[in-house]
């Protein structure tokens, strides 16, 4: 990929995935999203067990794994099914930064050296 490309890429980016970067902003944005949303909908862990061909136990190991990250991506994505919901997950910089500024940060990274960041807040 070229870096006109990239550079598109990145800006079409940040614009999509401008609400999970304010999420991104907090310290654990999704912790318990699962249970969450099972219980805003009131939907009882037996009717989700149903739906997905398994035990009651393994809905709230779900959950549990979730709060814990240890949940895979298929895990979510069926139970959010069984709730009549779908996954959609983001990956974005840290701190709510966009992928723009990131991108920059690494570029003066690898021309100035690791430690330009404190160079640029003494010189402030």
């Amino acid at each position: 990929m070229r870096e006109t490309e990239r550079r598109l890429a990145r800006k079409k980016l940040d614009v999509e995935m401008k609400p999970y970067r304010q999420a991104g902003k907090e310290k654990n944005p999704t912790n318990g999203l699962l249970r969450m949303v099972r219980q805003t909908l009131h939907v009882p862990v037996s009717e989700i067990a149903e739906k997905m061909g398994v035990c009651k136990s393994v809905v709230l190991d779900f959950e549990t794994g979730e709060a814990k990250n240890s949940i895979t991506l298929k895990s979510m994505s069926r139970m959010a099914g069984a709730m009549g919901c779908k996954l959609v997950y983001g990956i974005v910089p840290q701190g709510g930064k966009t992928l723009e500024a990131l991108a920059e940060e690494r570029l003066w990274a690898s021309v100035l050296g690791a430690g330009w960041k404190d160079a640029v807040k003494f010189s402030d």
